[in-house]
């Protein structure tokens, strides 16, 4: 049942072009009652694997920005242990909890970015050029210590944060986020994986169903991205991580 549920959502993951972290991480938790610490462990292991074609697709496309993303991964595999450590010793109710406000918390990330990007442009101003040289080290790690910490402790891809620090603070274009985005996430995913493996919280078996469902079901979902209408790609991108928050949030 996990493996045909995952086909269904790796389905509309790849339909709607999201990473869908926190949505395999409610589905888990809520749908099988799986422990909340086994469902982000396995939803982090999940995105090495998912991400790492796109990444690889768009490293041959130029589209990484490959030193400001290697700063920002090596910060987040340091964060990405801590997460995971501090995940282990609390308590499911307290951390599922505050995975849901989470992702509640990405999808409003999401929602300025595809709604309000006139307003987002405002507030956190876009930098005009690449940032280098010593600030991009001390930045990027730190950066990427905390993007790191976040998908460790709670079993969030923060793609939609590492998109943002991307533009905003390394002056990475917008076509270049993307790519470099998946990078970015790639040492974080495999950091976390093994800081849950590690402590035992990574169920193999839930782990290969998830991955393979995820995986076949993206590859038919992307296919028909291109059928669908703008606006109702834009709502399922913002709706997907918000109907999986308050999911998790009400009924975990």
């Amino acid at each position: 049942m996990i493996f045909f549920s995952m086909l269904i959502l790796g389905a509309l993951i790849g339909f709607v072009g999201a990473g869908g972290a926190g949505v395999v991480i409610t589905l888990l938790t809520v749908g099988f009652g799986v422990p909340i610490h086994t469902a982000l462990g396995v939803a982090l292991a999940s995105m090495l694997f998912t991400m790492l074609s796109g990444a690889v697709s768009h490293f041959r496309e130029g589209e990484v920005v490959v030193k400001t993303g290697a700063v920002l991964g090596a910060g987040g595999v340091l964060g990405a242990l801590l997460g995971a450590e501090v995940s282990n010793v609390m308590p499911s109710e307290e951390l599922g909890f505050l995975t849901a406000l989470m992702l509640l918390l990405s999808a409003f990330t999401l929602y300025m970015k595809v709604y309000r990007a006139d307003l987002l442009d405002r507030i956190f101003h876009v930098r005009g050029e690449l940032l280098a040289g010593r600030k991009l080290v001390v930045y990027g790690l730190t950066l990427g210590f905390v993007n790191g910490f976040l998908s460790g402790a709670f079993g969030i891809g923060a793609a939609a944060f590492i998109q943002l620090t991307l533009l905003c603070v390394f002056g990475v274009p917008l076509l270049q986020s993307i790519g470099t985005c998946m990078m970015v996430i790639l040492p974080i995913s495999a950091a976390g994986g093994l800081g849950y493996m590690m402590n035992g919280r990574l169920d193999l078996a839930i782990f290969v169903q998830t991955l393979f469902g995820l995986m076949i079901g993206a590859f038919v979902g992307a296919k028909c991205t291109h059928l669908a209408p703008r606006p109702l790609l834009k709502a399922a991108i913002v709706g997907m991580p918000t109907i999986g928050g308050f999911i998790m949030l009400f009924f975990r």
